[in-house]
């Protein structure tokens, strides 16, 4: 599953800190579940017979076999599910989940001899574990196979998970609406009764029965349709292969659909509501691409006979895998030719992509339970980097790849922070799961780890894990199992469990460590949380190295015992080969062949840390991209960037060094170094527009603009060059934009007067649309004619666009305006009202009514956006972390800690309070520095 934060591109840097950046899945742990579990009374006063969360193990579905009825006028629902089942000890107990159903009647079937019998069950239910149980008269046997057969009724939910209901309008202004589902973790017994965790892989049939002018999709091909009633036909799909109940996917509506075959003839097919099908073709035709690919690389063909892509109008996160029927935000699938830009692009192909991946990774090999959803997640971020770079070389999408790892990081150096791998129980911790540091970071200690084995071996590694375990279930010590058996492609060979080096090998990019054991070392990064900080002294030819874990704030420094088995890289003045050494002690030594100007650890950002470099190691790397900063890459310049920041924060550099390194950027003209500046020197102004402190919060303004302006001037106003010269023409044109640089202000008026004189029909260059939109959308007339765009566009790029303009009005009414009408779900959907609030809290002039309203409206956000959910954990970071006073952490402190069961236990209010801390504790640090420095002769020019 995509979390949803794909969404505005990189132009939420002017409103994110750099931890949201893409891709936010922030985590959002919660104790809301009640201690008191001794003895569960089900919903009739009876005692339950099952007190736990998880389901006993003792009890195994085989077979489902599933027909569900929705009527669309009602939004009701009726099912039967029939369950081959069987014990494996003697029990007259099933129990199973079932959320929000109302079961009529439960029956026990088996085969006696000729004779088919069938009992009824008394049924049981316990909504806090949301089970129920089902009483037989008499003990199963062990091994026999018995059929559960449940007839039950619910409603299309009305939030955005299980079995639920979607609408769309059409160009002529009609409602429509279609039913959906979305499953992952735990919402499939909101559509059927089943044994819903990862682990109890079964095979389904489904059969849906549905009116003559819908359409039905599921898992796997159509095989029959039934006409069993006037005006009712009943579909028949095909029986899937063995998989976990929350990839179980159906859909009933009115949608069109193209398709194609791959090679090896899967069907590909793209389903969207009818007016949108004409922006489809640009996802089937990279869907086609990457399931060949994947295929290809994995050495595994894919099982199914066809991969469904659905667009659907109302869906919470960014995309899920649900095997041969993946679904999709419309944004996140359909590509509008004509308004859609470059970073729309590479947004449809990685997230098609991801969850191309996961038909392999999460889907033929599963987690065995949500502590290890990385393996998922993690495994499926990864491969979008490793398959884009192939199948769209044009895109460059390896530049991009350790931005994530900077983003995690910000997360991961927080206290509250958690290990990749993490016992969970409740839905709501299992909903939490799916954050930053199951994706994001997964993917980092992948790359790491594949860096450090190298790519053959590493590829090798995992089509083993895959073949071994298909259709079947892991933990995280299976995949390192797997790995253990591959040795880097360096010279280096199996002897005694270990990968040992040749000693007459003559490779100069070895690893200078004996004994590589894969799965300690990767244990010392998937069962701690947090990244070590490699402090870096250089004495002569002597390299001391010594790490630590990482914290932001010095007093958290206190020694936690973390130690990590660290492969690290080094580049120097004397040598542009990457050297080798794996780290495993707390301290350490190499000897150089000679003396050198400079050294570079963590080359290209290929590892999950970051280095300190003592004494003058700082100003010689300064000093080099001062004179020559190209003699490093891009990526080791925007690591630099991102490091020397971070250690301001522990107190390791001064803010003062950290700029002085940033003032090379004024020749900078690569991507990823300019954004990582932008990462780093956005949020300081951001906190300060949060405090009274205009006239140093406009110095500081003045000053980034003064460093861009030369790369903002040379941007021209079209959709030419590579994707990341047009992502690097859009964002800094926003930049400018919204920093009222008149120049760009200019430009950008006389776009948006024509536009707006062509009724929005005028075609704009797209990447420059957000700057044209972010100057109209500041008079009253523009706001409004942008509003009235939005409602009639069949673009969800352009109308994302929009969106994203709206909330950065500087009028307090517009906002407000937009905030009650967001969340109000009808124009403007309800997927839409966590980035609206999120936008709005960024806002220097809507934050305080952002977090008005969180604090207003908190139960009824809940109630439409689950605890635990990244959902309103994109609120609650949003509307929060920016503050940096100590009247403002009471606030927060005091609203989220009267939630109590509500809410005041997520993992996302630690996270703020922390980071709320930081803020406080950087300014006060750090402010007047800034104010100094900004007034030094060094910047006279400004």
């Amino acid at each position: 599953m995509i979390s949803l934060s794909i969404r505005w591109p990189l132009a939420t840097m002017l409103f994110l800190p750099s931890s949201l950046l893409i891709l936010l899945t922030v985590s959002t742990p919660s104790s809301c579940q009640s201690s008191d579990m001794m003895s569960p009374k089900a919903g009739n006063g009876t005692p339950f017979p099952w007190e736990k969360m998880r389901l006993p193990e003792h009890i195994i579905p085989v077979y489902y076999d599933l027909l569900i009825h929705v009527n669309l006028t009602t939004l009701t629902f009726e099912g039967t599910t029939e369950i081959e089942i069987t014990a494996s000890q003697p029990t007259s107990t099933i129990i199973l989940h079932s959320h929000l159903l109302q079961i009529s009647k439960a029956t026990l079937k088996t085969r006696v001899g000729e004779r088919l019998s069938a009992e009824p069950l008394r049924v049981l239910e316990y909504p806090p574990h949301e089970q129920i149980a089902l009483l037989a008269p008499e003990p199963l046997a062990v091994g026999i196979p018995y059929t559960v057969v449940i007839d039950y009724a619910g409603r299309l939910s009305e939030h955005l998970n299980g079995f639920y209901k979607s609408t769309y309008r059409t160009k002529e202004g009609e409602v429509r609406v279609l039913a959906s589902t979305h499953f992952e973790p735990t919402a499939a017994r909101m559509a059927f009764p089943c044994f819903d965790e990862p682990a109890f892989k079964a095979n389904f049939s489904v059969k849906i029965r549905r009116e003559p002018r819908h359409l039905a999709i599921s898992n796997m091909p159509l095989v029959k349709s039934v006409t069993v009633a006037e005006g009712l036909i009943e579909d028949h799909f095909d029986v899937t292969v063995k998989m976990s109940t929350y990839l179980v996917a159906f859909i009933i509506s009115d949608f069109k659909s193209i398709s194609k075959m791959t090679k090896s003839g899967v069907k590909v097919s793209v389903y969207s509501v009818p007016d949108k099908i004409h922006q489809a073709d640009y996802a089937l035709d990279t869907a086609v691409t990457l399931l060949e690919f994947y295929e290809d690389y994995f050495s595994i063909p894919y099982p199914l006979p066809k991969q469904d892509l659905a667009a659907i109008p109302d869906f919470e996160s960014g995309a899920m895998e649900n095997w041969g029927l993946t679904t999709y935000r419309e944004s996140s699938l359909l590509f509008d030719i004509e308004k859609s830009s470059a970073a729309d692009k590479l947004g449809v192909t990685m997230i098609v992509s991801h969850e191309l991946a996961h038909q392999w990774f999460g889907n033929l090999v599963t987690m065995q339970w949500w502590n290890d959803l990385w393996l998922n997640e993690g495994f499926a971020k990864f491969m979008e980097f490793v398959s884009v770079s192939v199948t769209h070389p044009e895109m460059k999408v390896d530049d991009y790849f350790f931005g994530k790892c900077f983003n995690v990081m910000e997360v991961d150096a927080l206290n509250s922070s958690h290990p990749i791998s993490t016992a969970v129980e409740d839905p709501a911790q299992i909903r939490e799961m799916f954050d930053e540091v199951s994706y994001e970071k997964g993917a980092c200690i992948l790359n790491m780890l594949r860096d450090y084995l190298g790519a053959d071996a590493f590829k090798s590694g995992i089509v083993q894990y895959l073949q071994k375990y298909s259709y079947r279930n892991t933990r995280n010590e299976d995949l390192w199992d797997r790995m253990a058996s591959i040795c880097p492609t360096d010279g280096t060979e199996r002897m005694d469990g270990f990968c040992s080096r040749d000693p007459h090998s003559s490779s100069t990019s070895h690893w200078r460590q004996e004994g590589l054991d894969v799965k300690t070392m990767m244990n010392t990064w998937t069962l701690q949380k947090g990244f070590p900080l490699i402090t870096v002294t250089v004495r002569g030819r002597n390299v001391h190295m010594r790490q630590e874990h990482y914290r932001k704030a010095p007093e958290d420094a206190s020694e936690t015992g973390y130690l990590w088995h660290v492969p690290l890289t080094f580049i120097t003045s004397k040598s542009d080969s990457v050297q080798r050494f794996l780290l495993k002690t707390k301290t350490d030594v190499l000897i150089l062949p000679e003396e050198v100007e400079w050294i570079k650890f963590n080359v290209g950002m290929n590892g999950y840390y970051i280095v300190h470099y003592e004494n003058d190691g700082w100003d010689s790397l300064t000093g080099l991209l001062k004179g020559a900063h190209t003699t490093v890459s891009s990526n080791d310049r925007a690591s630099l960037i991102n490091n020397a920041f971070q250690l301001v924060s522990n107190g390791k550099l001064s803010i003062e060094k950290a700029l002085d390194l940033t003032l090379y950027l004024k020749r900078e003209t690569e991507i990823m170094p300019v954004f990582q500046g932008l990462n780093e020197l956005i949020p300081m102004y951001k906190l300060m527009e949060k405090r009274d402190m205009n006239e140093v919060e406009n110095q500081f303004k003045a000053f980034l603009l003064w460093l861009l302006r030369d790369l903002i001037d040379s941007q021209t106003w079209t959709d030419e060059g590579s994707v990341s010269q047009r992502m690097l023409r859009s964002q800094l044109l926003l930049l400018a934009c919204v920093r009222k640089y008149q120049p760009c202000v200019r430009r950008a008026e006389a776009y948006f007067r024509e536009w707006k004189e062509a009724d929005g029909n005028l075609s704009l260059p797209s990447d420059v649309t957000l700057a044209v939109f972010a100057v109209g959308v500041q008079n009253p007339e523009g706001w409004d004619f942008l509003y009235r765009k939005y409602q009639s566009s069949l673009s969800t790029s352009e109308k994302e666009k929009i969106e994203f303009a709206l909330c950065i009005s500087q009028d307090e009414d517009k906002l407000q305006w937009l905030l009650d009408e967001g969340f109000k779900g009808d124009v403007i959907k309800i997927q839409e009202f966590p980035h609206i609030l999120g936008a709005v809290g960024r806002n220097p002039v809507g934050y305080r009514l952002a977090w008005q309203f969180l604090r207003e409206n908190w139960d009824k956000l809940i109630q439409k956006f689950e605890l635990g959910s990244a959902s309103l954990t994109y609120m609650v970071i949003g509307t929060t972390s920016q503050f940096s006073t100590r009247a403002r952490l009471e606030e927060v402190k005091e609203f989220f800690g009267s939630l109590k069961e509500k809410g005041s236990q997520l993992r996302c209010v630690q996270q703020t309070i922390e980071t709320i801390g930081e803020n406080i504790r950087w300014m006060d640090k750090n402010f007047e520095k800034i104010r100094v420095w900004l007034q030094s002769e060094k910047l006279e020019l400004l």
